[in-house]
């Protein structure tokens, strides 16, 4: 097997998804005449996208053989000693992201041939989704800072372009310029730890900079008692708090389910909001130098994780019962990456990435299997009418949930362990944080199963039935008409992805979780400080040998150790909770929101951050911008500089033109008065 890679044949994986996204976004759209029609479109994009996920296999393949590739593919620019490149970096975590981001953007791609059958933006929809997997791809390969930024900015652009897709509904406007300004606010963050890295460093390349890391280690920040190596990391979590949606510059998430489905499970699964959390491992040797940093990101990872699992309990659309999910499990991702098992938390990133993939392309199969309700309190019974989305279904929730042997049991269950081995200050609250979010991610996960999929027929009682969130303005865009209104299965370019979803779902982990973690696959890709940091080391004690039932198995022994833990417990009582809840006694949930009715309105107003930030943040900001435009451009720059320096140059104009009498007489009584002047003056200085 080759130690090497090509660069031509790694240039190919994002180039391919980029020339199928100008074919279908140029000659597919009137801008290009329309040229090429729907089939051409999505065929040439599906082709691209193909040939990406085809050669990132081969090249996940070359990687576990130990081929390594870091090189420059194009000098830009040089500015004194500072090159800015476009280069690649392709290790473990680049093979593993590579394969993630194209295999679920394959997916979302065949599956979008039947979401979006019928709606007038098609071709520029599929133009959209394969210029986003072009971004991502440049991020995940980039081996320097610059290109880093360029793709982390450029999936936040086309984020904005698919969560807006459909321009004339206000809300999918506005969520889609919410999305913008918040990972604005986290990038300003960014783009500052990535300016004092450039001055500290010179460097903009990683392999130059994590040189270099042990010497920022030493310096303090100017002016003040901190460690510049932990300003710098806190400037680039900020960074990755915008992009992966932690708390507070997690509203946009929410909101952004105003796009269609298929963008959700591409963007808030595999992707964008996973952008983050690599960041953050691949820059792993920075933050393993301050603890201060890691601690802090332990604590919004944790405070995100679960008060956004309460929040998914309160939904009643089915898009953001998953997307508050979402939220809750990149929390988990960022708890581990405080506890400094950044292997662990890429590994739930690669589990999470296919079976909420699974779930939202689910949750899009019932809502044109039910003619555009995503309401679920208006659903039920749909277990015999939609089988294959059933199955599923259940099968993600499973895997989100953590059961024993489902992919995501071993990285949520690798997780909370991390946490629970971390010997820094915020573990403990952490600890609690992820336990008390398994009970919690249960709940809300089988409450969204049991009212989709069981219990009564409801989907013919909706009273909105015709007006409603998302698709329902766009009833037309899936082809379903409404003579017929019981539920129905989608078609095989639906259902196809969510079976191909659904076996990595139920099988990744348990085949990689060896490797991953404790193996060699991250090794080169992840720097941690064992002497301060023990968490990998008593998580790799644990595998081996703490499982009580020997089987000569690893991966085996710890599903089978799980049936006696408190997280496969506290899974199971959120499940059977939810049973009971709404299944059993449907009355005793209404019996709890009226007991609770104060907690429920602060979630349902979502603990009052985006009032906060429209009342507070935004007003103040107005107010601000308005103050210094009347005061400090009208009144001072405008008034003070600009008004005034031409009356002053009028007042002496006038003056002077009133000396200008044109008499001889005149300018000869003045060249005397003048000479008079000087003589005295000079007269005064003699004495």
């Amino acid at each position: 097997m080759s130690t090497t890679l090509s660069a031509s044949t790694l240039l190919a994986v994002p180039l391919a998804p980029l020339v199928g996204s100008a074919l279908a976004g140029i000659l597919g759209t009137t801008f290009g005449g329309n040229l090429i029609g729907r089939r051409a479109s999505h065929t040439l994009t599906i082709l691209g996208v193909f040939v990406a996920f085809v050669i990132s296999a081969m090249t996940l393949k070359d990687v576990i053989g130990g081929a390594r590739f870091n090189q420059t593919i194009y000098e830009w620019m040089v500015v004194g000693s500072l090159k800015m490149e476009i280069g690649f970096m392709v290790d473990g975590l680049t093979a593993m992201m590579m394969c993630v981001v194209t295999f679920v953007s394959l997916m979302v791609h065949i599956y979008t041939i039947g979401y979006m059958d019928e709606d007038a933006g098609y071709n520029r929809f599929f133009a959209y989704i394969s210029l986003f997997t072009f971004s991502m791809l440049m991020l995940v390969m980039s081996n320097n800072l610059l290109q880093l930024f360029f793709g982390w900015e450029a999936v936040g652009l086309v984020s904005y372009l698919l969560i807006g897709f459909w321009y004339n509904k206000p809300t999918a406007i506005f969520a889609n310029m919410k999305a913008f300004l918040v990972n604005r606010v986290g990038d300003f963050g960014f783009i500052l730890g990535i300016g004092l890295i450039v001055a500290y460093t010179g460097t903009l390349n990683y392999t130059e900079l994590f040189a270099k890391a042990p010497e920022l280690g030493k310096l303090g920040f100017p002016g003040t008692e901190w460690l510049l190596i932990t300003v710098i990391c806190i400037c680039l979590f900020i960074g990755a708090m915008g992009k992966s949606a932690q708390f507070p510059l997690h509203v946009w998430l929410p909101d952004s389910m105003e796009g269609p489905t298929p963008i959700s499970a591409l963007i808030h699964a595999a992707t964008m909001v996973t952008a983050g959390i690599f960041m953050v491992a691949r820059m792993s040797p920075l933050f393993e130098m301050s603890e201060t940093a890691l601690n802090f990101i332990m604590v919004i990872g944790a405070i995100t994780a679960l008060f956004m699992g309460f929040l998914g309990i309160i939904q009643n659309d089915i898009k953001r019962v998953v997307a508050y999910s979402t939220l809750s499990q990149l929390g988990y991702m960022t708890v581990a990456l405080g506890a400094s098992a950044y292997s662990v938390a890429v590994f739930h990133l690669m589990t999470h990435a296919f079976f909420k993939a699974l779930l939202f392309l689910a949750a899009g199969s019932v809502i044109m299997g039910l003619h555009h309700n995503q309401d679920i309190r208006w659903m039920g019974g749909l277990r015999k009418y939609m089988p294959i989305t059933w199955i599923t279904s259940l099968l993600g929730t499973l895997a989100l949930i953590g059961t024993p042997l489902f992919a995501g049991f071993y990285s949520k269950d690798a997780i909370i362990e991390a946490v629970h081995f971390s010997n820094l200050p915020a573990a403990g609250f952490a600890h609690f944080a992820v336990l008390a979010g398994v009970f919690v991610t249960s709940f809300y996960s089988f409450r969204l199963y049991f009212l989709v999929f069981h219990g009564k027929e409801r989907y013919d009682q909706n009273p909105d039935a015709h007006h409603g969130h998302d698709d329902h303005a766009h009833h037309d865009d899936h082809g379903h008409g409404h003579d017929d209104h019981k539920p129905k299965e989608t078609p095989w370019v639906v259902t196809v992805p969510l079976l191909l979803l659904a076996i990595p779902s139920v099988l990744i982990g348990y085949f990689t979780i060896d490797p991953m973690l404790f193996g060699g696959f991250l090794q080169d890709a992840i720097t941690v400080n064992g002497a301060l940091h023990p968490a990998m080391a008593e998580l790799r004690e644990f595998f081996y040998q703490g499982a009580q039932v020997a089987t000569g198995n690893e991966a085996f022994n710890m599903a089978l150790h799980a049936f006696s833990t408190q997280p496969f417990w506290l899974a199971l009582g959120g499940a059977v909770t939810a049973y009971v809840f709404y299944i059993v006694a449907p009355s005793v949930p209404a019996a709890f929101a009226k007991a609770l009715r104060p907690l429920i309105v602060i979630g349902e107003n979502k603990y009052y951050l985006d009032w906060f930030n429209e009342k507070v943040l935004a007003r103040g900001a107005r107010a601000l911008g308005t103050g210094l435009w009347k005061g400090g451009d009208q009144g001072v720059i405008e008034a003070g500089v600009v008004n005034a320096s031409w009356k002053i140059v009028g007042a002496i104009s006038s003056f002077v033109r009133g000396a200008q009498s044109g008499y001889l007489y005149h300018y000869a009584l003045l060249m005397i008065l003048g000479v008079f002047g000087f003589m005295t003056y000079f007269v005064w200085l003699a004495k």
